[in-house]
């Protein structure tokens, strides 16, 4: 009797360090994390000083922080994490409005535009090259089609 417990919590011991260990060669997986608001240079060159903060809004999203104590000062906060590098990259952008509720002035890591920039149009179309044939392979007719491997023609029997 004594012995079946000595054996049994040998065994528990065991089968408890050898959960809690792994091998150097198995990595597990671990997911990038990203949170915040994310912003992009062209959401940010959109700003013009004396925009509302409904327009504000639209553009940028609805602000992580908006600080009761600090009612004219909306805070945008990014963070990614890499799962498989550990790397943590981390952004902040800060809008300021002046007592009548305008945009006065901005800060943070993600720069407004220029002057130049807001003036200019931009082309925001492009051309994509899905390949062309030339003429002596536009000739040719198409290779017959291949008939279906036993795998496939099992799967169509039930309808998949």
């Amino acid at each position: 009797m004594r012995r079946s417990r000595l054996t049994l919590l040998a065994f528990s011991c065991a089968l408890l360090a050898a959960c809690s260990w792994k091998p150097g060669f198995i990595n597990e997986y671990k997911i990038d994390i990203q949170q915040g608001n994310v912003l992009t240079q062209d959401m940010v060159a959109q700003l013009k000083p004396g925009q509302t903060r409904d327009q504000v809004r639209f553009l940028l999203g609805t602000p992580m922080v908006a600080d009761i104590f600090h009612q004219q000062r909306w805070d945008y906060v990014y963070s990614y994490r890499n799962g498989q590098t550990g790397q943590v990259e981390s952004r902040k952008f800060v809008v300021f409005f002046d007592a009548d509720n305008r945009l006065e002035r901005v800060g943070g890591d993600v720069d407004v535009a220029s002057t130049e920039e807001l003036t200019t149009p931009v082309n925001k179309s492009r051309l994509v090259d899905l390949g062309s044939l030339s003429g002596e392979a536009a000739d040719k007719p198409l290779p017959p089609r291949e008939e279906p491997g036993w795998f496939r023609r099992f799967m169509n029997m039930f309808g998949f």
